[in-house]
């Protein structure tokens, strides 16, 4: 069985719900409770990390065959998360856009700072928060197997996660406004398929020697090749409000990459839409999330996001059987699509009075629950 790991961004907010720049101090205090870290290279997993802003951190899990272990670990990484911002007088909320007015600040470190010179206003306003899945894969040619079969469902991942409706205290319209601010930088978003893992590596060199990105971390698709691990990372999703959504996204992810290299074995070709169709699926995805309609993978045309997400359940039902997560997957698709996303919940919040503070505080206490 393939293993999973998730990475999550989380805000630093006061008390009262502002945001607060104590990044440094959280990672202080993080780091003084870490072990040592042997030699080689770690996993994902285990530590606190900076993100490109002060009022943010990441977690990560470790590679995780079992679900409920992967449940238990991001259950454990927010809490530690939480612990050490509490010692820098914050808390953390799992939110990927903050709903009120924010000046955000950069983290004390040169690249940050060259990547400011150099991309000005879409880095001033990058204070967002996303939930990356990585998925194990044997070797570069079998992640662009998976990278290619699975790229045409990474619209309906972002729908049912998008958690990010309010930026600068206006309600955007959208239910995953990170996206569109993230769409900003240069590599991001959709890619067409590579074909195989040549190809792929032939594009990154190409994207560095155009001397717009300063090396590879910038490499922002929707999902690639993992530049540190052997994955498959899927970018896409906003930071999920509760952690059960979060292990819903790897299972799913873990799902496609199965029944990708399943597909592959059989011969079977990958559904292949150009790269300007699956933005326009990914804006929709982002416009309405799971309230509304979504562009059905299979037929390219608009389709109830029920229906969407169903396509997606059937589409991988062969491979959480085999893995036996079939049932914890339709059983929290039923639940997101009853109750809906993050940014249903906000803006239930905000519809029952709560100010931007208010629906903040109220995030923090769904993130640790």
């Amino acid at each position: 069985m393939r293993t999973v790991g998730v990475e999550e961004e989380f805000m630093l907010v006061a008390p009262d719900g502002t945001p607060r720049a104590v990044a440094a101090a959280v990672l202080q205090h993080a780091g003084s409770l870490e072990p040592e870290v042997g030699p080689g290279v770690e996993p994902p997993g285990g530590q606190l990390e900076k993100e490109f802003k002060r009022e943010q951190v990441e977690t990560s899990t470790h590679p995780c065959k079992d679900l409920s272990a992967l449940a238990d670990e991001i259950r454990a990484g927010r809490q530690r998360a939480d612990t050490s911002a509490r010692h820098a007088g914050a808390r953390v909320a799992a939110i990927a856009t903050m709903p009120g007015p924010v000046d955000s600040t950069l983290i004390r470190n040169h690249r940050a700072r060259l990547i400011e010179e150099e991309f000005g206003q879409v880095a001033r306003d990058q204070l967002t928060c996303g939930c990356h899945v990585h998925v194990e894969v044997a070797d570069d040619d079998e992640g662009i197997v998976v990278l290619d079969h699975l790229r045409v469902w990474t619209p309906v991942l972002l729908a049912l996660t998008t958690n990010s409706p309010f930026w600068q205290g206006e309600d955007t319209g959208y239910a995953s406004y990170r996206s569109q601010v993230w769409g900003r930088w240069p590599t991001a978003g959709a890619t067409p398929p590579f074909g195989d893992a040549a190809t792929y590596h032939r594009v990154i060199d190409d994207l560095l020697r155009s001397g717009t990105i300063l090396d590879g971390g910038m490499i922002y698709f929707n999902a690639r090749l993992s530049p540190r691990y052997p994955t498959v990372e899927v970018r896409v999703a906003d930071v999920c409000l509760e952690a059960e959504d979060a292990v819903l996204q790897a299972a799913l992810v873990r799902g496609l990459a199965e029944t990708a290299v399943d597909e592959a074995a059989r011969g079977v070709v990958p559904v292949d839409p150009r790269a300007e169709l699956l933005r326009v699926a990914t804006w929709r995805a982002a416009r309405s999330g799971v309230r509304g309609e979504l562009l059905s993978p299979r037929t390219g045309r608009p389709a109830p996001a029920a229906d969407v997400v169903r396509q997606l359940l059937d589409h991988v039902t062969p491979a959480l059987t085999r893995l036996g997560d079939l049932d914890r997957v339709r059983a929290r698709l039923e639940v997101v699509l009853a109750r809906g996303t993050g940014a249903d919940q906000q803006r239930a919040w905000r519809a029952e009075g709560a100010d931007a503070d208010g629906m903040v505080r109220e995030a923090v206490d769904r993130t640790l629950a």
